[in-house]
């Protein structure tokens, strides 16, 4: 049950980061870690990633659920590794942000605030991270692993 502590782990994480954010951080205030590149800043997000669907967060909640239901379901009938592991990551993620979603009216906590080349990449957080990453794993095992079955 490996995955089910990946799940744990990147929860904890995630709040845990999340929490320290908003003791140590005002609201719209940035702190510099490397000039011109890494910020620690304190947004909320009332939207889903790049503040698309803002002030829907009903239907983010609703639709959350049921993707974590289906993913639950997935990863129990599937066997593989690499799949449970980037549909762990998924899940983790996602389970972090709906917990703010329902927990923090003003929204999700967005932290981590990069430029890039001196586009303003838009601030995200950890759970965030674990999607993404979990996201590129699973095309990788979409790509070059999963075999359909032959009838």
């Amino acid at each position: 049950m490996t995955w089910i502590l990946i799940i744990i782990f990147v929860i904890a994480l995630d709040q845990f980061t999340k929490y320290l954010v908003i003791n140590n951080i005002e609201i719209g205030a940035s702190i510099t870690m490397i000039e011109k590149f890494f910020y620690l800043v304190h947004w909320r997000n009332k939207g889903a990633a790049w503040g698309i669907m803002q002030d829907r967060t009903i239907i983010l909640i609703v639709m959350t659920i049921l993707i974590s239901i289906f993913l639950v379901f997935y990863m129990y009938k599937n066997n593989n590794k690499v799949l449970r592991i980037s549909l762990s990551m998924i899940l983790g993620g996602a389970i972090g942000n709906l917990i703010d979603r329902v927990l923090r009216p003003e929204g999700v906590v967005d932290f981590l605030n990069f430029y890039i080349f001196s586009y303003n990449f838009p601030a995200f957080n950890v759970a965030d991270t674990f999607i993404t990453v979990g996201t590129i794993i699973l095309g990788i095992y979409i790509l070059f692993i999963y075999k359909e079955v032959e009838a």
